[in-house]
């Protein structure tokens, strides 16, 4: 057993804690390490329905698919190496069906909330309606 360590997200005035899949998805774990601290924009998803991502262009890790899934859950956190589309990393808020202009796509399950996600509707559609958040994301 890995140990599981957890990330605090705060963005748009919320904060949230996100448990890190390692026994799931080392490998998508240790790239996202890498990335921490991260700051950067959460914006809203524009083919995926209700969930918010934070966009990467040609960027590549040289991931390839890891526990990865087309539907996250409200709290489920992706990581799409890139490939058909964009490297991204995409937050689930509600209904959520992962996918880009050129069809259903299926990312790297290896974060899901554990802490606020009874505030994270609300932070999606606050996303939605006012436009692009800064985040924060680091190891606690």
């Amino acid at each position: 057993m890995i140990f599981m360590q957890k990330v605090e997200i705060k963005s748009g005035g919320f904060r949230f804690v996100g448990q890190l899949l390692e026994d799931e998805a080392p490998k998508t774990c240790e790239v996202f390490k890498s990335m921490l601290p991260l700051k950067s924009s959460f914006i809203h998803v524009r083919w995926s329905g209700e969930g918010i991502w934070i966009p990467y262009g040609d960027t590549r890790t040289g991931l390839k698919y890891e526990n990865h899934i087309s539907h996250p859950a409200k709290g489920e956190m992706l990581l799409y190496p890139g490939g058909i589309s964009e490297m991204e990393i995409i937050m689930s808020y509600g209904r959520c069906c992962f996918a880009s202009q050129y069809g259903q796509l299926a990312g790297n399950h290896f974060l899901t909330v554990v802490e606020g996600l009874e505030d994270l509707y609300e932070f999606g559609r606050k996303v939605l309606y006012e436009g692009a958040q800064e985040i924060e994301i680091k190891l606690l």
